[in-house]
């Protein structure tokens, strides 16, 4: 969950099949592939459940619900260097019905309003879900791949820690100002990587396979954006969200883009951005182009350090975060 200091918290097209053989892989990325594991959770697997949690999120509980943050007092996050497998890219895929792409001033921000339209304004979303008893949202891509059905968002956004999983989990994909403009998919698989399961301090990352919603997949109505694991650390990305929290609302786009560091407790990903609760889950997207809205996610928004609060931080895409992709892709 974003922490804000509470002043007191082998190339692949996944929209083919894949024919080839992928390369060999060295013995060390096998390992690391090997002991990556992942935790996985039903959710609405009927469609008596879907509709149960459709009509649950009326226009009332989405005003009403809190942005989910993550708990984290100060500088004690520690976390193993993550693990490195073979890279391996999806290529973004668009939805199959047209939508134009609208450019935007370039420029470097910490947090602004995205305005710029293309696919990020319609794979980007916020997620609806209750824990513990609370209505909470946090953020969340839609990402291409072979069931049309992944979407990608912070690991604690879909179970918090050692804890519980969320029920009543919904992506409203271009979601603004209260409006759902292709309505709301609901998830019928979810998957944390198994370090975030276990130890609630490291590879924050989670993916939803979601249900239909009008009858559609949810790329092929919206679009979704490539994804890489294992791949070098890009030096710089675009992170989008839904920051909720003053100066933000919750309600539009929002958008932070610069350079990266690499944490030295945990070797997550930080980046200068003044988004706040809300924000988490959102994704960080490297070789960004504007003019399309559409790139490569390479990290989610996890956390912020209290007594940092203006770099927030997310998880290395490595060989857990590949692991969790390949379970939703297959789910």
């Amino acid at each position: 969950m974003l922490l804000i200091a509470p002043l007191a918290g082998g190339l692949l097209a996944a929209s083919a099949p894949v024919a080839a053989a992928p390369p060999p892989v060295p013995a060390p990325a096998q390992a690391a592939v090997r002991a990556a594991q992942v935790a996985q959770h039903d959710a609405a697997r009927t469609l008596a459940e879907q509709r149960q949690v459709l009509r649950y999120w009326t226009p009332e509980r989405m005003r009403q619900a809190k942005p989910l943050d993550r708990r984290e007092p100060g500088r004690t996050h520690t976390a193993a260097t993550p693990r490195r497998g073979r890279p391996l890219t999806v290529a973004p895929a668009r939805p199959r019905t047209g939508m134009a792409a609208h450019r935007s001033r370039s420029g470097r921000t910490n947090g602004s309003e995205w305005t710029g339209g293309g696919a990020v304004a319609t794979t980007t979303g916020r997620v609806f879900l209750k824990m513990g008893g609370d209505e909470y949202f946090c953020s969340a891509s839609a990402v291409n791949s072979g069931n049309r059905d992944v979407v990608v968002t912070a690991g604690h956004c879909l179970k918090d820690g050692k804890g519980a999983w969320a029920s009543k989990w919904t992506f409203v994909p271009g979601y603004r100002d209260g409006k759902r403009p292709y309505g709301g998919f609901t998830a019928r698989r979810m998957f944390v990587a198994k370090g975030w399961s276990s130890a609630n301090d490291s590879d924050d990352v989670g993916m939803a396979a979601l249900n239909k919603a009008r009858g559609r997949h949810v790329v092929d109505a919206v679009g979704g954006q490539g994804i890489a694991f294992g791949k070098a650390r890009p030096s710089s990305a675009y992170a989008f969200g839904y920051p909720a929290d003053p100066p933000y609302h919750g309600g539009r786009l929002v958008y932070c883009n610069g350079k990266l560091k690499s944490d030295s407790d945990t070797k997550d990903e930080g980046m200068r951005c003044d988004m706040t609760e809300g924000a988490s889950g959102g994704p960080w997207l490297s070789g960004f182009h504007r003019s399309s809205g559409s790139g490569t996610i390479t990290s989610v928004t996890s956390f912020k350090y209290s007594d940092e609060p203006s770099v927030m931080y997310g998880p290395y895409f490595g060989a857990q975060a590949r692991a969790v992709y390949k379970k939703a892709d297959a789910a």
